[in-house]
């Protein structure tokens, strides 16, 4: 009896325990999957990024137009093409300025041939002065016939004068032709690239009235030098300084972060309805030799430096939740929150000055459900590329 009592109770014993740990098993929490990433040391920067989009522009740029109105009759470039300072890009009608300065050369060459004429007069009139006082001398001739010849000698070198001064304003006309004539054409003001051509040959063109801007007859770009302007919100801007270091990202090469300078700080804030406050921020690029892909217009984004640390234990900003906390996975795959120092911080890294050693693991996927302090937690699988 006692025997087959004590086999009962081991029978009871062996359900008890396999009940136990049947619960155990299955009131075990799942574990979750995490992704992390080690704590290492590496470059992190302090950083102020636009607040919209920037604008690639040209150094120079310039809309010009003739000074005068008048019917387009030469149209020597087109869009896309690349021109030299001084070369002509557009010439209005000009017969008539043309005609003008035939007849101001003309009039000039007659003028100088009536001075040359004039001025010989004089010369043989002095002649005969002088000749008639030698003969004074000699009681030759009569004190009157030396008085006249003296005053026709004067009279005629006046007259000389006289042809000279205006056969200098003949050439002056003639420079004042010129420069009318110089009106009807355009000429590039520096080397560039035409982005735009506003008329044909035919049409008229006429100058813009005052405060009423028109399209320009040629807009004309250097594209050898080239910045980019960029909004920065009012609350960053006072932080930057002129001859900091920046990035710059382009839409147009998304693959390639060129390296910039801080050029200028406007000096006032934009205040545009509906928008923050921002303040343009101008930033050169550094790599001039690969600017030559790159055109006006181009979107852009600055991310200027305002501090960085060379070797610095860093974390993705990312890991960080409320409060400096971040969450450690631990050699028992647990979560173990932590709070921690951070120093200079952007939006990829944070300098970490307390709280973390290098190799520990933290969870950068704070956001998924089930991922608290305590948790038994996974590390994501790998999938290979």
């Amino acid at each position: 009896m006692p025997t087959s009592r004590f086999k009962l109770s081991a029978v009871l014993l062996s359900i008890v325990i396999a009940f136990v740990a049947l619960y155990l098993l299955l009131g075990r929490d799942k574990p979750v999957e995490v992704a992390v990433e080690t704590v290492s040391f590496g470059t992190v920067k302090d950083t102020v990024t636009n607040t919209r989009a920037g604008t690639i522009k040209a150094c120079r740029r310039a809309g010009i137009s003739p000074s005068i109105g008048g019917q387009i009759d030469k149209l020597n470039v087109k869009e896309g093409d690349e021109v030299k300072a001084g070369q002509l890009l557009v010439e209005l009608w000009q017969e008539d300025q043309n005609a003008e300065l035939e007849l101001a050369t003309s009039e000039a060459r007659a003028a100088e041939a009536t001075a040359r004429q004039s001025c010989i007069k004089a010369e043989v009139a002095s002649r005969e002065a002088d000749r008639q006082t030698r003969l004074m001398k000699d009681r030759l001739t009569s004190e009157e016939a030396v008085d006249k010849a003296d005053g026709e000698a004067r009279a005629l070198r006046a007259a000389c004068n006289a042809a000279h001064a205006k056969s200098e304003v003949s050439q002056a006309r003639i420079h004042v032709v010129q420069a009318a004539l110089d009106r009807t054409r355009l000429t590039a003001p520096f080397d560039g690239i035409v982005a735009e051509v506003n008329g044909e040959v035919g049409e008229f063109v006429t100058p813009s009235p005052v405060g009423i801007p028109t399209p320009p007859t040629v807009d004309l770009v250097d594209v050898s030098c080239l910045y980019v302007s960029a909004p920065i919100d009012e609350v960053d801007a006072p932080r930057i300084r002129v001859g900091m270091k920046a990035g710059i990202s382009l839409d147009a090469m998304a693959d390639q972060v060129f390296e910039g300078r801080v050029r200028r700080i406007a000096p006032y804030v934009l205040e545009v309805e509906k928008q923050a406050r921002t303040v343009d921020v101008e930033v050169d690029f550094l790599c001039r030799e690969d600017c030559h892909h790159m055109l006006p217009g181009y979107s852009a984004d600055v991310e200027v430096v305002l501090d960085e640390a060379g070797r610095a234990l860093r974390i993705p900003t990312e890991a960080i939740m409320e409060g400096n906390r971040v969450l450690v996975l631990t050699d028992d795959e647990l979560l173990e929150e932590r709070e921690i120092g951070a120093g200079l911080s952007n939006w990829e890294w944070t300098q970490v000055t307390a709280g973390l050693d290098e190799g520990q693991e933290v969870v950068v996927s704070v956001e998924r459900e089930g991922v608290e302090d305590g948790a038994h937690a996974v590390r994501e699988a790998q999938v290979d590329d």
